[in-house]
């Protein structure tokens, strides 16, 4: 019997993340899912096996801990389980200015959104280089294309992870292995709530859904795609980011955010 492919994705509970869960195991995929809330898991792992079958292990996380990254892969390890595709999904994100931001928020930021992805994806990328396949997604969002006043940080820790998604994409040409980006625009999910976005001017223009998002990156990810911009309207706001001039860009991502 052919061995089923594993793919590991953070922030699996829910949104794009849940959604991605639900394209892998149609695809045949067995699941190692983590999130901080281990009750979402359990539900999500239920439904999944029960359409689909195959193997789900679910690992309550949290990526906002400074080892949360090496506590996970070596709980994965330990379970005697390896890592064929990464699909780093966790994100936080928050609104306002950035010199009212409480210090907690911004470090749990960073180490989730920057370090923890980072992390996952150095410890979990020599393996796939070895046996020749495997990949990584890494999800960033719109944001990764211009600065954003008045969540400056959320906008920055995502162009960083376009920068070294591209970069990694570049580095293991020619190895089997993928390194994807997706970058989608506003989408319909619990994120927003979390970052106190819903009634900002950007989500009250719409937003995708999850479930759309994660079929336009399962399908761009499985080719290969270096960064992948689900819907037309996103591959727009990008395009025309790189010809808008810079100080008008600010000031229109400014508005978009109430300010």
């Amino acid at each position: 019997m052919t061995e089923r492919p594993v793919t590991l994705i953070t922030g699996a509970s829910s949104g794009i993340g849940a959604a991605l869960a639900w394209c892998a195991a149609g695809a045949g995929h067995d699941l190692i899912l983590t999130a901080r809330r281990g009750d979402l898991l359990a539900t999500l792992a239920e439904a999944l096996t029960a359409r689909h079958g195959g193997r789900v292990l679910t690992i309550a996380a949290d990526l906002a801990e400074p080892d949360g990254a090496d506590q996970l892969v070596n709980e994965i390890l330990a379970s005697g389980w390896h890592v064929d595709q990464l699909i780093n999904n966790a994100g936080l994100g928050a609104s306002g200015p950035l010199a009212e931001m409480p210090p907690a928020q911004l470090t749990g930021l960073l180490q989730v959104n920057l370090v923890s992805l980072t992390t996952l994806t150095r410890l979990l990328l020599p393996s796939m280089l070895a046996r020749g396949h495997g990949g990584v997604l890494n999800v960033a969002s719109l944001a990764a294309f211009q600065p954003g006043p008045l969540m400056a940080a959320y906008y920055a820790s995502k162009a960083y992870g376009l920068s070294f998604s591209e970069a990694l994409h570049e580095e293991t040409r020619g190895t089997g292995v993928r390194i994807s980006c997706l970058c989608p625009g506003a989408t319909s999910t619990g994120f927003a709530r979390e970052a106190q976005m819903e009634q900002s001017r950007l989500f009250r223009q719409g937003t995708a859904t999850a479930e759309s998002v994660a079929r336009a990156a399962w399908r761009g990810f499985q080719r290969g795609q270096r960064v992948i911009l689900p819907g037309w309207k996103t591959k727009l706001t990008a395009l025309l980011s790189h010809w808008t001039p810079h100080l008008l860009s600010l000031r229109l991502v400014r508005a978009l955010h109430g300010g």
